[in-house]
């Protein structure tokens, strides 16, 4: 396994490097000027050329690639354009509060999902059956945006139960040490930052969480159908065993495997794509420190954020690939 996992590191040089290319490219593809979005609309044609230069604008795009990959490969992520702060600094508390959402969102997504999947496999063509698959399909079409917007209005405005934007109280902040908060209000012994943390995470990780829950819950409910249908299944229940434990200790690990590729699918999907939410809810993840880079022509870190991310998405499929092993001791990896 150790070889396999070599072999798909060095596999993502290449995917990773054409990844650059097409970034790169599309992001110059983009209609503005940095150095205009910089200084605004009344900037004088000197000063705009003046920091074209300064900021290696105006050099051909081989040259600024190159200059780019060279520093990525040092580890240097580069300078932002309009803070002029180090990427690499500045990125990290935004990939830790996505992080945090999403970890919590998947949970809640296979928690719930595999559970509602299979109930809905044991429980086939009953009223259980019929309710978990209306569930499944009202949140896999059931729009984020709205499904938040309407999670404020109701928990937040009406009934005042929950925090509707932030990450934290503005009035009692959290010292970041990790900058996952959860993690750091234990470490500093504040119990009560804790629960205020949980408390704001709560609404966008369940809107966040809905699409990947209804995904989860039907690929669970196939895959069981057809484990429950196989002989032995029905040697299981002929030698006395309870239904509950032929399901949980038998079915679904034989069954787990599609199931697992759609959880680390939809994990790469909710990192990369969590910029509806992050804002709605004000959350100040990696969705939307991009997008704001998007607003101000930021090259550098757009062109650091997204190769991050898809570095993350690679290394989430590789580590999916590598628990299939674990699900089947039928996969063997040579």
């Amino acid at each position: 396994m150790l070889a396999y996992s070599i072999r798909r590191l060095i596999a993502l040089i290449p995917v990773l490097i054409g990844m650059s290319l097409i970034v790169f490219g599309i992001i110059r593809a983009i209609p503005g000027d940095p150095a205009l979005a910089i200084l605004g609309q009344k900037a004088t044609p000197e000063a705009l050329k003046q920091l074209r230069h300064a900021l290696g604008l105006d050099k051909p795009w081989y040259t600024q690639y190159f200059s780019f990959i060279t520093d990525l490969l040092k580890g240097d992520f580069g300078t932002s354009l309009r803070t002029h702060a180090a990427i690499r600094q500045e990125i990290w508390p935004h990939l830790a509060a996505t992080i945090e959402l999403s970890v919590l969102a998947m949970l809640i997504a296979v928690v719930v999902g595999v559970n509602l999947g299979i109930l809905s496999a044991w429980k086939q063509n009953s009223v259980i059956d019929v309710a978990s698959m209306v569930i499944a399909l009202v949140g896999v079409s059931m729009p984020v945006f709205w499904l938040g917007l309407m999670a404020q209005w109701i928990f937040s405005i009406k009934l005042g139960w929950l925090p509707s934007i932030g990450r934290e109280n503005i009035r009692d902040p959290v010292t970041a040490i990790t900058n996952f908060y959860i993690i750091d209000t234990l470490l500093a012994g504040r119990i009560d930052q804790f629960w205020e943390i949980i408390r704001h995470l709560i609404l966008p990780s369940l809107a966040l969480a809905t699409i990947p829950m209804a995904i989860i819950a039907r690929m669970t409910r196939s895959s069981m159908l057809e484990v429950l249908r196989s002989d032995y299944i029905r040697t299981a229940r002929a030698k006395g065993q309870k239904m509950f434990w032929v399901v949980y200790k038998h079915a679904l690990k034989n069954a787990f495997i599609p199931v697992l590729t759609v959880i680390g699918l939809q994990t790469g999907l909710l990192l990369g794509g969590a910029i509806l939410t992050e804002t709605i809810f004000g959350w100040p993840g990696i969705g939307s420190y991009i997008y704001d880079a998007i607003q101000y022509r930021d090259y550098p870190v757009i062109q650091s954020g997204i190769l991050l991310v898809a570095f993350i998405f690679v290394i989430i499929n590789l580590i999916i690939d590598l628990l299939y092993a674990a699900f089947d001791p039928r996969i063997k990896y040579k």
